[in-house]
């Protein structure tokens, strides 16, 4: 009878956790972009090369701790505020994307 109940609440688990392991890559990916563009930053300082803007120093850091706060309340909540923090977290990336890769 608990091997029936356990497998009664499991569908409800799996039916967001491909939402929270998408909106996690985002972020994490974001995280990773934030932390190349910095390293190029530094080796551009240090070279003289001309390299990222302020703008693009400051914003890609700003969007992947934003995006990180996003994501830990998509994983630390159930229900409408879950699926909130995904969303953000996936309009950060796709803000970030159009203002610094797009054009």
């Amino acid at each position: 009878m608990a091997a029936e109940a356990g497998s009664a609440t499991k569908p409800a688990k799996d039916r967001g956790r491909w939402w929270r392991g998408f909106t996690g890559s985002l972020a994490a990916g974001l995280t990773v972009l934030a932390v190349g563009v910095l390293v190029v930053g530094l080796v551009c300082l240090f070279t003289g090369a001309p390299g990222p803007g302020a703008a693009s120093l400051v914003g890609h850091p700003l969007a992947a701790v934003l995006a990180l706060a996003a994501q830990r309340v998509a994983d630390r909540r159930v229900g409408l505020p879950a699926a909130g923090g995904g969303v953000a977290v996936v309009l950060f990336a796709a803000a970030t994307a159009a203002v610094f890769w797009l054009g």
